[in-house]
């Protein structure tokens, strides 16, 4: 592989990116939002009832990032906290209806997007697409999503 071959490959992945979420962040800019508060409206969407540790153990970042950003979207109403059935001090997180019509909302732009994406390159291109995408995770992070991703469908 060459440098110019690496270099054209991360280019790719930073200009996708920013058009990727480029829809996302218009519909969240006049709400206050974020990327943080999309990633987490996102996960909560596809695990409901999501315990704050497994939520910080996907998104990778500090109780007190999260805190801010959870905070906001329960102030708002857009996610709901509850306490475990078992372990009272474990805090389950979930969608209110207003955080779900957000939510489909963030998804709907980016779905369309990957999907316009698919249906161009071809079923080959995406499934070699995942495997690169898989592969430029670590080993740890390559198990997380795939279970993830496994346990989303």
């Amino acid at each position: 592989m060459s440098e110019h071959e690496l270099n054209k490959g991360m280019e790719l992945l930073f200009f996708a990116y920013r058009d990727f979420v480029a829809e996302p962040d218009r519909i969240l800019a006049p709400l206050g939002f974020g990327r943080a508060h999309h990633r987490l409206l996102y996960f909560v969407a596809r695990h409901p009832d999501m315990p704050v540790a497994r939520l910080l153990e996907i998104l990778k970042i500090t109780k007190q990032s999260l805190s801010r950003v959870l905070g906001e979207l329960v102030r708002t109403g857009y996610v709901a906290q509850t306490k475990g059935p078992v372990d009272r001090r474990q805090r389950l997180l979930s969608l209110t209806d207003k955080g779900k019509d957000l939510e489909r909302q963030l998804s709907g732009a980016s779905r369309a997007r990957v999907a316009r994406a698919y249906r161009a390159a071809g079923a080959d291109a995406v499934d070699g697409f995942a495997r690169v995408m898989l592969n430029l995770m670590t080993d740890g992070d390559r198990r997380l999503v795939e279970r993830q991703i496994d346990d989303s469908q």
